[in-house]
Parts: structure tokens; C-alpha cells; sequence
């Protein structure tokens, strides 16, 4: 069906905001490889040649959709004036979207005359393109066609391949399901459709079933805590005393009935020099009971600030954060930027990079994997400091997505790498979403956004690897390369 220029750059924007239907909070997953099936076919056959301007139009509406959360960072907690916030928010999002007219681009001239390796080689250049984003300009590896495997069919995929690999399942699925409802006459295409839909189906039962870390040592009592402080307080003298008097209580309160306390990022107001002797005596406190204590609490010394978290009681260890967000702990130039607008001057926005490979955590004798706000949004981050862990903690401060999508995307990510890593992984945040989840992403326990709570329940430490947890994602990224590369031969 041939459409004017300006009909196929509608239906693509339609299509990219459809793609965020499949993330969570909708979790409407088939919407993901249908988008990008859509896509595939406006390109596949443009007789207008402009997939360029396709390609862009996709990628305003997927990014105008699924990232538009920036605006409330920006406007609401930056403070920025609503005009210059939607600016810089369109700002963002234009420039990811620049990223899919690269892509359509990319295919348009490469793309091969056979139908197999033209759907094959799209499936590889999203990938690939997924991958430059996790790196790029610091990275923003977020809103991954993968994700939508997490509560599909597709999820026993999810440890063998990991969310790049998934990618490339979800995306070439997709095409195959336009390609077959674009003319439902041709027999064949429903044929290959339908098998290759069920031996998806099949290869992810089968490695459901398989065990890929074996539980170690008993199970233990854990406890998230989710404060609900509003950022206008967080840092405001007057309320220091009310926020530590809380940590403190809360804390006392669940240290006789749980194995380990999870506090979220930068729990306490402070430097953590500044809190050492109320510190010290909950630390005695949780030793006594065997109870490790894990929070989030800014620390600094002659090297630098850091964004850290630190383990107590019968815990044990500090980790400073590796991945730092641009603008929010780190202002780039700053030398020219500080103090222009109110954005560029955030408060705690001067931490320094964590080092690479710091020791892991410890809970009693449980060896435990943390990270810290974003950095869980980085798969091969998040697998590089695995290691022998049992467990994985990730914290964070998701006050600043305040009641739109990015929270709900953010908790879907980090259930993707308990997922990935088969480690059962507890989550705690400011004001939501806390949980405990199990190493197939199963949510044992979680708390509702915005209110003052404590998720409790029982994890098990695990150890072994998961093809993933052992390949990384090497594999998938040579993969979409070498299948890319085929394909233009065969042209």
C-alpha cells in the first residue's frame, strides 16, 4: 500500500509513540514489536525515499512518548520555567530521535532484496543502534525493545541472551507479524510466522525449566525501607534532625526480625563524616542483633564526593557510584554552565566517579552486588560487577520522575537484571517503586508510590551463572554485525 510522504511520516510518529504502550506501567508488551513492524514496513518499500524523515518521525513520537518524564526532572524539581523545560526536554528527545533517522537511514541502503535477510538485517541494525545509545554521549541505555520480553512469552530467553538478544527476538517477531497481516493472502508468510513465533515459544519453556544458579545457604529475612521524603526537604537544614531521628527509629524497629535493612539512595541529608557517631551506635546496635544495614549516604574525603552506599551492623563495605547522571551529580562543562539556570545547580551535583572493580558488599558471610540509581540500567555494567555476588541491592531516588512513567520503567530495568543474572534482588527508593523481587523477576513483595513503607519478606542468596552472567552481550552485538554484513552480500 503506497502512502504520500507526509501520511508515512503520521503513521510512523504514531507507531514510535506506540512503542512506549509496551514499557511498564502498561506492560502491554505486543505493542513493541508491532511498532517496530510498522516501521519496517514504511520502510521496507519507499518509493518516496525518505528514510530519513521516516526514520525521524518514528523517533520523535518513541522518545516524545517514552522519555517525556525528563520534564518533570527538569520543571518541577530542576526548577526550570515550564517554556525552557519542554525546550530542553524537546532538546532530548530530538536528539535521541535523530538516532532511529541514522538507523532508517542505515537500512534503506543496506537493506538486501530478500525478504529473510531484509527482516533479518533490521532486527540487527535496532540492536546495534540500542548498543551505540548505551555508550554515547555517557549513555542513556533506556526504553529497549528487550524489555518487553519481561513479562511475555519470551522470558526464559531473557538469562541465555540478555535484553540486547531479546531486542532482536522482540524486533524480528515484529516484523514477521506486520509482514504477515500487510497481505494476509500469502499463505507462506503465516506459515513462517507461526513457526517462528512457536519455536520462540518453545526455546523459552525449555530454558525455563532450566535451574542456572543453585540456591546457597538458607534463606534470609530482608527489609526495604521506602522514607517518602520530598525532595524541598531532603536537603534543608530544618528538617536534617526529623530525618535522621526517623532512619534512626525505623531502623531500631526492624533490626531484631530481619538479616539485612536496605535504606535508599542518600537516605540521610549529609555527609556521612557529619553522622559518623549516630552511625557508629546503630552499627553496634545491628551487630549485636547479626544484622547487616546497607544505606545510601553521600561520603567525600581528600579525593573527591561521592555518591555512596555503605554497609554496617553486620555488614561491611563502602561502594561509590560509577555511573553518574549528567546534570543531577555532575554538571558537564561546568566552568561555563554553573549558574546559568537553576537546572545546572542542583543540589549535590558535584560527585566524583567511583573507581572500577571496588570490593563487593557484605551482609554476615553473603557477598552482595550493589548499584546505585542508574547504573542498574546498564546490563553489561551491572554483569561486569557481579562477580561471585549472591545477591544484588540497587538503590535509588526516584523522586525526581515524580508521578510519570520513568519510576515504572526504572523498576521494570532492575527486574530485568535479576532476571538476566539469576540473583533473587531487593530495591529500595525514596518514594517508590520498593521490592523484593526473585531471580525469574517474580515481585514478591512491593510498596505503592508516595507513601511512607516498608517491604519485608525472605530472599535467597544464589550462586552460578547464567549464559548471559558468563557471555555478556559480545555475542548478540557480533551477531547483528556479522548477520548485517551477510545480508548486504546477498543483496
Amino acid at each position: 500500500m503506497t502512502h504520500s510522504p507526509t501520511a508515512r511520516w503520521v503513521i510512523a510518529f504514531l507507531a514510535g509513540c506506540a512503542f512506549a504502550l509496551g514499557l511498564s506501567p502498561y506492560d502491554l508488551w505486543p505493542c513493541i514489536p508491532l511498532s517496530a513492524g510498522v516501521l519496517y514496513t514504511l520502510l521496507r518499500d519507499d518509493p518516496f525515499a525518505t528514510p530519513w524523515r521516516t526514520g525521524l518521525a518514528y523517533g520523535l513520537g518513541f522518545f516524545g512518548v517514552s522519555v517525556s518524564w525528563v520534564y518533570v526532572s527538569i520543571h518541577v524539581y530542576g526548577p526550570t520555567s515550564a517554556w525552557l523545560a519542554v525546550s530542553l526536554t524537546a532538546l532530548f528527545c530530538g536528539g535521541l530521535a535523530l538516532l532511529h533517522g541514522f538507523q532508517a537511514s542505515l537500512f534503506y541502503r543496506l537493506g538486501s532484496r530478500h525478504l529473510s535477510w531484509r527482516l533479518i538485517q533490521f532486527a540487527s541494525i535496532w540492536v546495534l543502534f540500542e548498543w551505540v545509545r548505551s555508550w554515547l554521549l555517557t549513555g542513556f541505555p533506556w526504553t529497549y525493545a528487550g524489555y518487553s520480553a519481561l513479562d511475555s512469552f519470551l522470558n526464559g530467553w531473557i538469562p541465555v541472551v540478555g535484553v540486547y538478544g531479546c531486542s532482536w527476538l522482540v524486533i524480528s517477531l515484529g516484523c514477521l507479524w506486520v509482514e504477515s497481516l500487510r497481505d494476509p493472502r500469502i499463505t507462506s508468510r503465516w506459515i513462517a510466522t507461526a513457526t517462528y513465533t512457536g519455536l520462540l515459544g518453545l526455546g523459552a519453556s525449555v530454558w525455563s525449566d532450566t535451574t542456572w544458579t543453585t540456591p546457597v545457604g538458607e534463606p534470609i529475612k530482608v527489609a526495604a525501607v521506602q522514607p517518602n521524603v520530598p525532595l524541598t526537604e531532603k536537603w534543608a537544614p530544618r528538617y536534617r534532625d526529623r530525618i535522621l531521628q526517623a532512619f534512626q527509629h525505623t531502623s531500631s524497629m526492624l533490626i531484631e526480625e530481619h538479616d539485612l535493612i536496605l535504606w535508599p539512595e542518600s537516605a540521610l541529608p549529609g555527609y556521612l563524616d557529619r553522622f559518623e557517631a549516630e552511625i557508629d551506635q546503630l552499627s553496634e546496635s545491628a551487630a549485636a542483633h547479626n544484622t547487616a544495614l546497607i544505606t545510601g549516604i553521600p561520603t567525600r574525603d581528600s579525593t573527591g564526593r561521592f555518591n555512596s552506599i555503605i554497609a554496617i551492623g553486620a555488614g561491611s563495605g563502602e561502594y561509590r557510584k560509577q555511573k553518574l547522571v549528567p546534570f543531577g551529580e555532575y554538571v558537564p562543562l561546568e566552568h561555563w554552565l554553573r549558574g546559568v539556570i537553576a537546572f545546572f545547580d542542583l543540589p549535590m551535583s558535584q560527585f566524583t566517579e567511583g573507581r572500577a572493580n571496588q570490593p563487593l558488599l557484605m551482609a554476615g558471610d553473603i557477598k552482595i552486588a550493589p548499584y546505585i540509581c542508574y547504573e542498574v540500567v546498564y546490563p553489561d555494567f551491572v554483569r561486569a560487577n557481579l562477580r561471585d555476588a549472591a545477591l544484588l541491592v540497587t538503590i535509588s531516588n526516584d523522586t525526581w520522575f515524580g508521578a510519570s512513567t520513568g519510576p515504572w520503567q526504572h523498576f521494570q530495568m532492575a527486574r530485568f537484571r535479576a532476571v538476566e543474572l539469576g540473583r533473587d534482588l531487593i530495591r529500595s527508593t525514596n518514594d517508590g517503586v520498593s521490592a523484593l523481587i526473585r531471580s525469574d523477576g517474580h515481585i514478591l513483595a512491593s510498596t505503592p508510590q508516595f507513601q511512607r513503607s516498608v517491604v519485608t519478606g525472605t530472599l535467597q542468596p544464589r550462586m552460578g551463572q547464567t549464559p548471559f552472567a558468563t557471555t555478556g552481550s559480545l555475542p548478540v552485538w557480533v551477531f547483528a554485525l556479522i548477520t548485517l554484513v551477510l545480508g548486504r552480500d546477498r543483496a
